[in-house]
């Protein structure tokens, strides 16, 4: 079995659960925040929507620098509904699979960097790459969202079986 064949369960099943999640998203309620400190449940979307995106260029390039020297930072986009939200997400989703179908094990193997200023915050291969900063950090984020929506009485949908609304 290669690396890809192993992933790709496991990123269609958390891809899919997290379009759940994505679905329940009100637009009236995209600027509700549980906390002044926390982020919009819009904001939240709007990064499990970008977050599949990363799996092309962690696959086909050595790094990603976030706040280049002399250029603008990365930002994530501000997606105005849930529909846009749902759109960038199923395209993401769709190029993230057909890269993560089409790499070697030899490719994902080979060490990748995030950068910012120019210093590496960490390198690993990129198979871990795609395990912690795509599928984790998917999976930490939709657990955000599922409790803004419990908050905002939305009901949770299931993902590893019926959630207690279901």
């Amino acid at each position: 079995m290669t690396i890809a064949e192993m992933f790709l369960p496991e990123y269609d099943l958390e891809m899919a659960n997290t379009r759940k999640a994505l679905e329940r998203i009100p637009d009236d309620k995209l600027g509700w925040k549980a906390h002044p400190k926390s982020n919009t449940i819009g904001w939240v979307g709007s990064h499990l929507a970008e977050i599949p995106g990363w799996v092309s260029g962690t696959l086909m390039m050595n790094d990603w620098d976030i706040a280049p020297v002399g250029g603008d930072p990365y930002r994530t986009p501000t997606l105005k509904s849930r529909q846009e939200i749902l759109s960038l997400f199923d395209k993401n989703v769709a190029e993230g699979r057909a890269a993560i179908a089409a790499c070697s094990d030899e490719a994902f193997m080979q060490q990748w960097s995030l950068k910012a200023g120019g210093q590496a915050l960490f390198t690993m291969p990129r198979v871990g790459v795609i395990r912690t900063f795509v599928l984790n950090h998917t999976i930490h984020h939709r657990g955000i969202l599922c409790v803004y929506l419990r908050l905002n009485d939305i009901p949770v949908p299931g993902m590893y079986g019926p959630s207690a609304d279901e």
